[in-house]
């Protein structure tokens, strides 16, 4: 029997969950086991998983769960540098040369467990099976907007938190715009034909922001890009790889720019590969803006759970493409499960970093 042991989440500002009561249900008619941990903050009451027939257990209490349960998350765990025995489903961070990447493959060596990125869990196309990205880039064009928007008033953009829905997050913005006495600014959507930049392109649509939409045929020449520096907002829907071009190097920071706000939303600014090279650190729900010029001021949105910005939306929508997937926990070593554990073998060994 398949045990799936849904966490709560430990991080800061982080409400999503990656299956729904109604995905409980299907699991459990399937002949899994299902525990969900209460949570005080998750989008989705305990209470409703306890009417769908999963057991309750106490908040962190994974850390003691049967050797065989299969930890479902979404963020980071807690990093208190203990081994982790348990398989684990979450986003893991790790394999892109990040500096805190080799932490948790040290606790995986350490405990025997495994890991299985969700980032890459791919069918044999190679494409992600779930994925939260086109909220993350409605989101990210929010925030980054919001910026720009403080910026015009002669400011930095002051905190965010969650939003009760989209059309929420689509008010505040198009009014805070609105209340600026100048054209709309106009954006560039790199990545624009996948799921974040999509995201991303259809906020800007809604409050009244011009797009211009690149792909992969407008970046195949590899730079440099001039026609970033000569948009007000850029927003960054590629993620960091080997061989991603880059399209913001440092010296964009100069002036003779009309760029002042980039929203790098595929949000990796410590990878070798991150294409935007002005900055090289996350920002905050509480501080989401970092300023990296001035005389034109440039700001830098990069907050990385921005789908947590709309709770409600992302979870159901990722766990919607998620489900299918879990429910073939039972082959765990086939197929997108076997890809997965496989390319955890390959760093936790060392092969990449």
């Amino acid at each position: 029997m398949v045990h799936l042991w849904v966490r709560a989440e430990s991080r800061a500002n982080e409400d999503r969950v990656g299956i729904t009561p109604e995905g409980v249900a299907e699991l459990l008619g399937r002949g899994f086991a299902v525990t969900v941990e209460e949570s005080p903050r998750r989008v989705i009451p305990t209470a409703a998983y306890a009417r769908a027939g999963a057991t309750v257990a106490s908040e962190g209490s994974w850390v003691t769960a049967p050797g065989d349960a299969i930890i479902l998350g979404l963020k980071e765990l807690p990093e208190d540098g203990t081994p982790l025995p348990h398989r684990h489903i979450m986003f893991g961070h790790a394999y892109k040369g990040q500096p805190a990447g080799a932490a948790p493959l040290d606790r995986f060596r350490a405990g025997g467990g495994r890991l299985y990125d969700l980032e890459y869990l791919t069918g044999e196309d190679g494409r992600r099976l779930a994925a939260f990205g086109y909220w993350a880039g409605f989101a990210g064009a929010a925030v980054s907007l919001k910026c720009r928007s403080a910026q015009a008033r002669g400011g930095i953009c002051g905190p965010v938190g969650v939003y009760a829905s989209k059309d929420a997050l689509i008010a505040e913005v198009r009014a805070e715009l609105d209340a600026i006495l100048a054209p709309r600014p106009h954006a560039l959507v790199i990545g624009a034909r996948g799921r974040v930049g999509s995201g991303a392109a259809d906020f800007c649509t809604a409050v009244g922001v011009p797009v211009t939409r690149w792909d992969m045929a407008e970046t195949a020449h590899g730079g440099p890009f001039p026609e970033v520096l000569q948009h007000e907002v850029f927003l960054n829907c590629i993620l960091a790889q080997p061989g991603a071009p880059v399209f913001v190097p440092a010296e964009a920071k100069n002036p003779g720019r009309q760029l002042t706000v980039i929203g790098d939303i595929a949000c990796d600014p410590t990878s070798d590969f991150s294409p935007i090279k002005v900055y090289d650190r996350t920002t905050t729900w509480a501080h989401p803006a970092l300023r990296v010029a001035e005389n034109p001021p440039l700001d830098v949105m990069a907050i990385d759970n921005l789908p947590s910005m709309l709770p409600a939306e992302s979870s159901a929508d990722f766990a919607a493409q998620l489900l299918p997937v879990l429910a073939r926990l039972d082959q765990i070593e086939d197929g997108a499960w076997g890809r997965a554990s496989a390319l955890f073998d390959e760093h936790a060994k060392g092969g990449r970093s």
